[in-house]
């Protein structure tokens, strides 16, 4: 058999057998993160963490699957394991770029939803006659009611 050919098929096998499973790493424990960012969602957080892992699968093995021509032909086991070196390491760089960027994005996405749920209501503008029991900046309510 053609080393070429060699090198083809342990590229393909080793780079989506890591695809599947960085893409079930991530959502496994993703899905707590995604539920965080979306205060509590458990059904969109799960709506989400498919969409991305879907995402995912398509942008990664779409990579696998552009990227697995070789230029030069493989003739002895050094050029196998050279070429496979080159290409699996590539995989696993774009395979962590795109881990990160999500985890920004979402960090991102969590840290507004933080910074939201802690703001205080605004003061009363200067002047204000109105009663002080009215408007955002009012004290809450006790509790029960009273």
């Amino acid at each position: 058999m053609d080393l070429t050919v060699v090198a083809y098929v342990v590229y393909l096998l080793i780079s989506v057998a890591l695809t599947v499973w960085v893409a079930r790493t991530l959502s496994r424990n993703g899905r707590i993160f995604l539920a965080d960012v979306l205060q509590g969602d458990e059904k969109l957080a799960d709506a989400v963490n498919h969409l991305l892992v879907v995402g995912f699968y398509l942008v990664n093995l779409g990579f696998v699957a552009l990227y697995l021509k070789n230029a030069d032909a493989v003739e002895n086991a050094r050029g196998l394991f050279e070429a496979l070196s080159v290409k699996i390491g590539v995989v696993l760089l774009v395979l962590g770029v795109m881990h990160l960027g999500n985890v920004y994005v979402l960090n991102k996405i969590r840290r507004r939803g933080v910074m939201e749920r802690e703001q205080r209501p605004p003061v009363p503008p200067q002047g204000w006659t109105g009663p002080a029991d009215k408007g955002p900046w009012a004290p809450a309510a006790p509790a029960g009611g009273a």
